[in-house]
């Protein structure tokens, strides 16, 4: 009885992998590239003068795709249970770097908002352009920095295929790795949140402060609701990942004498909440829209100018070709 009850924690563990992150990673792949391309194209031909947000925006939009372009490889692995190293390894790199990337750099926009409400003429020196560059480069440089120990851990265990693509929280020795999990809980997301939600708190006081000195909330609606939904989206989506992993790392030090069936269980869990923590990729585009500055109007204005060119074209195309015929009939 025993044994099928293992086997069968087992079975849900293999068939959510096959199934679930295959779908997942899927759908991802297919919205999250369509809209950070758009965004991405949007910038390099619509963008005429680039502001600090601007570029801590395209940064977070070039991660995503960094990230996106790695899924369909690691969707093939899942659906057959196969994947070179080299493959395996450059994913994963990739996913955790996306992670934390767009966490760091949606840490920035909170803070570059607070300050353009605060300093609507961009006087304070982190809303410069060059101040925003140098931030940018040292946060992929500590990503990098960050993740480099990463690919020591992913190492199969005795109890795998070497042939099949683990993830970090089921790879290598868990009581290591679960030192390594939690230095990148708190440098990457638990500071990274509290510097977020500390700015978010400092600017939805700024707006009410305003708002009843104006005695009119309504052009105030929507930068509350904004920065409401930014700290809700960034919690639902980040927190349950980070919680699991190292309970999944937990759960497999031998010291714990976890049984085999509840392994399975808090892995399937944890299987459940990354495809979660990475559907930032295909929600970030949305806060182009609503958080850019004016990035939809801007984007609108090329797409009609690009197809009023494209009619005016085709009507001298047609105006010189009936002229030709004209011309033509007459001789």
């Amino acid at each position: 009885m025993a044994e099928n009850e293992t086997g069968d924690c087992l079975l849900m563990g293999n068939f959510l992998e096959k199934y679930y992150l295959s779908t997942m990673y899927s759908l991802e792949f297919i919205l999250g590239l369509a809209g950070n391309s758009i965004v991405v194209f949007g910038y390099i031909f619509c963008l005429k003068t680039w502001k600090s947000g601007n570029i801590y925006l395209f940064n977070l939009s070039l991660s995503d795709i960094l990230f996106l372009c790695t899924l369909p490889i690691l969707v093939k692995s899942y659906s057959s249970q196969w994947a070179k190293d080299i493959f395996c390894h450059s994913n994963r790199f990739l996913l955790h770097a996306n992670l934390y990337t767009s966490i760091l750099f949606l840490t920035c926009i909170s803070i570059d908002r607070y300050l353009l409400i605060k300093y609507p003429f961009r006087e304070h020196f982190l809303q410069k352009r060059r101040t925003a560059v140098v931030v940018s480069v040292a946060v992929w440089i500590w990503v990098i920095l960050e993740l480099l120990p990463l690919m020591h851990f992913l190492r199969p265990t005795a109890a795998t295929t070497s042939s099949k693509c683990l993830d970090y929280a089921s790879s290598g020795d868990p009581a290591t790795s679960i030192i390594y999990s939690m230095f990148l809980t708190l440098f990457g997301f638990l500071i990274p949140l509290c510097i977020m939600c500390f700015f978010y708190v400092k600017m939805v006081i700024f707006l009410k402060n305003r708002s009843e000195q104006h005695s009119s909330s309504l052009t105030l609606e929507k930068p509350l609701s904004l920065v409401i939904l930014a700290m809700v989206i960034f919690s639902l989506l980040f927190t349950p990942y980070h919680v699991m992993r190292n309970v999944r790392l937990a759960s497999r030090i031998p010291a714990l004498n976890v049984s085999v069936c509840t392994q399975h269980i808090i892995n399937a869990v944890y299987i459940i909440t990354r495809p979660i923590a990475f559907l930032n990729s295909a929600i970030n585009p949305v806060f182009y829209f609503l958080m850019g500055d004016h990035f939809r109007e801007m984007l609108m204005a090329k797409i009609r100018q690009l197809l009023n060119r494209k009619r005016t074209n085709k009507e001298n195309s047609d105006t010189g070709r009936q002229g030709m015929e004209k011309e033509i009939s007459l001789g």
